[in-house]
C-alpha cells in the first residue's frame, strides 16, 4: 500500500528557504538610531506625527542602505530620497480628489515602472517615487504641502549622515576590503581545482570580481584615474585575473593543486587588505607542465603587482571599461527608457495594476486603501525577483508581521514606549532583509503599522484591514501583472542563453584568432562571465516559480552549466597555448565556432529540450579537444526541433 507523499514541492521549498548572509552590524545600528531618534524628538516637542514622518523617510533610507563603498551609499540613499520627495508631494496634491487621484497615481506608476528598468539605483528611485505618491494620495499629511516631503527626506538623509560618519577615517577601506575578498575567493577556487566544488567556487569568484570592479571603477570614473590608491587597487584586480584564467586549465588536468598555491593567494589577500608593499616571499612548487607554468607565472606576476607601492595609471587597463561621464550615461539611460519596448511593457504592467487597485478602492469602501497599491508596488518588481514568489512571500511575511504588530499595538501604550519598541524593531529590517523577501516583509510590517498608529491612532483596528489589503494587492499583482502577461510565466531563457552562446563563439574565435589584443580578449572574457552570472541568477529565480516555468527552468539548467564549461575550457586552452602548447589550426577553430553559432540559433527557436547526436572531431592531442567535448555535450542537450 503506497503512502501519500506530504513533501512540499521543490519550488515552494526554495521560496521558503532562508538565504545565508552575514549580518551588517553597522547597518543594524544605523537603523536603530535613525528610526527611533526622530520619534523621541517628536515626542519631546509634542509633535509625534512629525517624528513619525521622519521615521518613515528613514525607513526608505534603511532599505537602501546596502552599499559598502561610501560613494555608493550616497547614490543608493540620496538619489532615491529625491524621487521619494517628488512622490509624496504629487500624492499629497491629489489627496481626496477621487478619479483625479486615480489617474495621477496611475501615471506615476507608468513613469516609475519605466525608470526602474535603468539599473539598481533607478529601480529603488522608481520604487520610492511610487510608494510615496501612493502614501500621499491615501493618507492626510500634517502641516503645509511642503512639510511632509521635507520631513521624510530629512529622515532618509539622517540615515545617509550616519552611514558617512566614518568616511574621513575609512575612505577607500571598503574598496580595499572588496579586492582582498576577491583574492580570498580565488584562493578557494585554486583549492577546489580538480574537485567537485570547483564550479561553485568559480561562480563565487565571478560574483566577487563583478562586485570589486563595480566598486573600484565607480570611484575611478569620478577621479579620472588620478587617485593612486584606486589605480593600485585596479592593478591588483587585473593582476589576479591571470590566476583566475589559469584555474580552468588546472581543474581540467584532474589533479588538485599543491596546498602552497592557495595559501600563497591568501597571503597576497592579507597584503592587499593591510596595504603592505614590502617584499613578498613566495614558496611555490617547481612547475613541470604547461598548466603549472601558467599558475606559477600568474602568481608571481600578482605578487609583483601587490608589492609595488606606486602604479602608473597610464599602464592600467580597465578590464570592464571605465564608465562614461555621468551626463553621458544619464542621457543614454533616458534614451533607452523612452525607446525600449521592455521598459514600456513593465511600465504598462505596473500602471495597469496600480490603476486597477486605485479604481477598486475608489468604488469599494476600503479603510486606508493605500495599502493595496503599496503591496502591488513591492510585489510587482521583476528586477527584485519572481513576481509569483514575491506575492506568496508577501502574504506569508505580512501574516507573520501582523502577529508581531498585534502584540505591540495591544500591549504597548502609545507615547514614549514607542521609542524603545522602535529601537528593537527597526534593526530587524537590515538584519532579516538578506535572508529573503518574506523575512524583510515580516520585519517591515510591524514598523509601518506602528508609525501608522502614531499618525492615525487606530490601534489594533489596523490589523485585519491590512491583512485584507495585502491579500487584495497580491491577487491583483498575480492576475493583472503576472498571469495576463505570458512573458512573466513563460521562461525567456532561450534568447538570453542564445546570446551568451553566440558571445562564447566570438570568444573562442578571438582567443585563437589574429588581430585581437590581449586587453580586448580579457574584456571579452570578463563580460562573458558576468553575463553568464546574470543568467545563472535568473535561472535560480525561475526555479522558484511553480510549474510549468519552474520545471522548464530546471530542464534548461544543464545547458547553462554546459556553456560555462565551454568558456572555462576555452580559457584553459588559451592559457596552455600561451605557455608552450601548440595552437589549434584555423579549421579546428572554425568548426567549433560554427557548432556554437548553430547552437545559438537553435536555442532561439527551441521551446523544449531533447537529446540529439553531434559529431565534433579533431586531433586528439589538440588544446581544443576539451572545448570540443564540452561543445558536443551542449549540443547533446538541445537542438532546434
Amino acid at each position: 500500500m503506497s503512502r501519500i507523499g506530504l513533501t512540499p514541492p521543490d519550488w515552494l521549498v526554495r521560496n521558503l528557504q532562508a538565504q545565508q548572509a552575514p549580518v551588517n552590524r553597522a547597518a543594524v545600528a544605523r537603523a536603530a538610531v535613525a528610526m527611533s531618534l526622530p520619534l523621541a524628538v517628536g515626542l519631546a516637542v509634542d509633535q509625534a506625527a512629525y517624528g513619525a514622518l521622519v521615521s518613515m523617510g528613514a525607513l526608505s533610507g534603511v532599505i537602501g542602505d546596502t552599499a559598502d563603498a561610501y560613494r555608493m551609499r550616497i547614490l543608493n540613499i540620496a538619489i532615491p530620497q529625491l524621487f521619494g520627495a517628488v512622490g509624496i508631494t504629487l500624492g499629497s496634491l491629489v489627496y481626496g480628489q477621487g478619479w483625479i487621484a486615480v489617474c495621477a497615481v496611475t501615471a506615476v506608476a507608468l513613469v516609475s515602472g519605466m525608470i526602474s528598468t535603468i539599473g539598481a539605483v533607478a529601480s529603488v528611485s522608481g520604487l520610492l517615487l511610487l510608494l510615496n505618491s501612493v502614501v500621499g494620495a491615501g493618507l492626510p499629511m500634517p502641516g503645509d504641502w511642503w512639510l511632509a516631503p521635507l520631513l521624510m527626506t530629512g529622515g532618509g538623509l539622517l540615515v545617509l549622515l550616519l552611514a558617512l560618519l566614518a568616511w574621513p577615517l575609512r575612505s577607500g577601506v571598503p574598496e580595499r576590503a572588496a579586492v582582498a575578498a576577491t583574492y580570498r575567493t580565488v584562493a578557494d577556487l585554486m583549492a577546489a581545482c580538480g574537485r567537485a566544488e570547483y564550479d561553485e567556487a568559480r561562480h563565487t569568484v565571478t560574483q566577487s570580481l563583478n562586485q570589486s570592479y563595480d566598486l573600484v571603477l565607480a570611484r575611478r570614473a569620478r577621479h579620472h584615474g588620478r587617485s593612486p590608491e584606486l589605480t593600485r587597487l585596479l592593478a591588483q584586480l587585473n593582476a589576479i585575473t591571470p590566476v583566475v584564467e589559469a584555474a580552468p586549465a588546472a581543474h581540467l588536468s584532474g589533479r588538485p593543486l599543491a596546498p602552497e598555491i592557495p595559501e600563497t593567494v591568501r597571503h597576497l589577500a592579507r597584503a592587499v587588505e593591510t596595504g603592505y608593499t614590502g617584499p613578498i616571499g613566495l614558496k611555490l612548487p617547481v612547475p613541470v607542465s604547461e598548466t603549472s607554468r601558467a599558475v606559477d607565472h600568474a602568481l608571481r606576476h600578482a605578487a609583483e603587482v601587490v608589492a609595488v607601492p606606486d602604479v602608473d595609471p597610464r599602464g592600467i587597463d580597465d578590464r570592464l571599461g571605465r564608465p562614461a561621464a555621468l551626463g553621458v550615461r544619464a542621457a543614454g539611460a533616458a534614451r533607452n527608457v523612452a525607446l525600449s519596448a521592455a521598459s514600456w511593457r513593465y511600465g504598462l504592467r505596473l500602471a495597469l495594476c496600480i490603476g486597477l487597485a486605485q479604481a477598486l478602492v475608489s468604488i469599494v469602501p476600503v479603510p486606508r486603501s493605500y495599502w493595496v497599491a503599496l503591496t502591488i508596488t513591492f510585489v510587482l518588481k521583476p528586477d527584485f525577483g519572481s513576481v509569483f514568489s514575491r506575492a506568496l512571500l508577501r502574504a506569508l511575511g505580512t501574516v507573520a508581521g501582523l502577529v508581531v504588530a498585534a502584540a505591540v499595538l495591544s500591549q504597548v501604550p502609545r507615547g514614549w514606549w514607542d521609542v524603545p519598541v522602535m529601537l528593537l524593531l527597526a534593526p530587524l529590517i537590515p538584519a532579516l532583509t538578506p535572508r529573503g523577501y518574506g523575512y524583510q516583509t515580516a520585519a517591515i510590517t510591524p514598523v509601518i503599522l506602528l508609525l501608522s498608529d502614531i499618525l492615525n491612532h487606530q490601534g489594533t483596528a489596523l490589523l485585519l484591514p491590512r491583512l485584507l489589503d495585502s491579500l487584495m494587492g497580491c491577487a491583483i499583482a498575480l492576475v493583472a501583472g503576472y498571469l495576463l502577461w505570458p512573458e512573466s510565466w513563460h521562461t525567456r531563457v532561450g534568447d538570453r542563453l542564445a546570446d551568451a552562446v553566440a558571445d562564447t563563439a566570438a570568444y573562442v574565435e578571438g582567443a585563437f584568432g589574429n588581430g585581437v589584443e590581449p586587453a580586448a580578449r580579457a574584456r571579452m572574457r570578463r563580460r562573458l562571465y558576468r553575463d553568464l552570472s546574470v543568467i545563472r541568477t535568473e535561472f535560480q529565480r525561475a526555479l522558484t516559480e511553480p510549474p510549468p516555468m519552474g520545471r522548464r527552468a530546471a530542464a534548461w539548467w544543464p545547458l547553462v552549466v554546459a556553456v560555462e564549461r565551454i568558456v572555462d575550457a576555452t580559457t584553459a586552452a588559451r592559457v596552455r597555448v600561451r605557455h608552450g602548447a601548440a595552437p589549434p589550426s584555423t579549421a579546428e577553430v572554425v568548426q567549433v565556432t560554427l557548432q556554437l553559432r548553430e547552437l545559438a540559433d537553435g536555442l532561439r527557436e527551441a521551446e523544449t529540450l531533447y537529446e540529439v547526436r553531434t559529431d565534433l572531431t579533431g586531433p586528439a592531442g589538440s588544446v581544443l579537444e576539451p572545448v570540443r567535448q564540452e561543445v558536443a555535450a551542449a549540443r547533446a542537450i538541445t537542438s532546434p526541433r
